[in-house]
């Protein structure tokens, strides 16, 4: 069952999607992304809601085709800015930096434990043998 005190973490307030980042996700997530290049044009896109399409597009699976039009930035940008983020490292740099605050959170060991590489074995024999 939730609680009060969960439901208000996990709202989504402005009715945008249940995917978009919060204030409190923004305030970490934000840092992490890296700046304007020098030079050139100054960026345009919101990174936020450019950050927010990504993750709608990775939570519901859909096509880059079916990204929806609204509060959202062009379908290319968004895609741009994620291959570019796949190439110069900042997706391990964004994972580097949330994944220990997660395991925190969740009140866990700092690294998971590697599987038991001795898996119980059936006693049956094998069939055809």
């Amino acid at each position: 069952m939730w609680t009060d005190e969960q439901r208000k973490t996990h709202k989504r307030p402005g009715g945008g999607y249940p995917s978009d980042v919060t204030d409190a996700e923004w305030a970490v997530l934000g840092p992490l992304i890296p700046a304007a290049t020098p030079g050139g044009r100054p960026r345009k896109t919101d990174m936020r809601s450019a950050m927010n399409a990504i993750l709608y597009l990775l939570r519901t699976g859909c096509p880059w085709r079916y990204l929806p039009r609204d509060g959202f930035p062009p379908r290319s940008t968004v895609y741009n800015i994620f291959r570019k983020f796949q190439a110069d490292g900042t997706w391990h740099a964004i994972w580097d930096q949330l994944y220990p605050m997660l395991r925190d959170r969740e009140d866990r060991e700092g690294s998971p434990r590697p599987a038991s590489s001795t898996a119980r074995r059936s006693s049956r024999p094998k069939r055809g043998v």
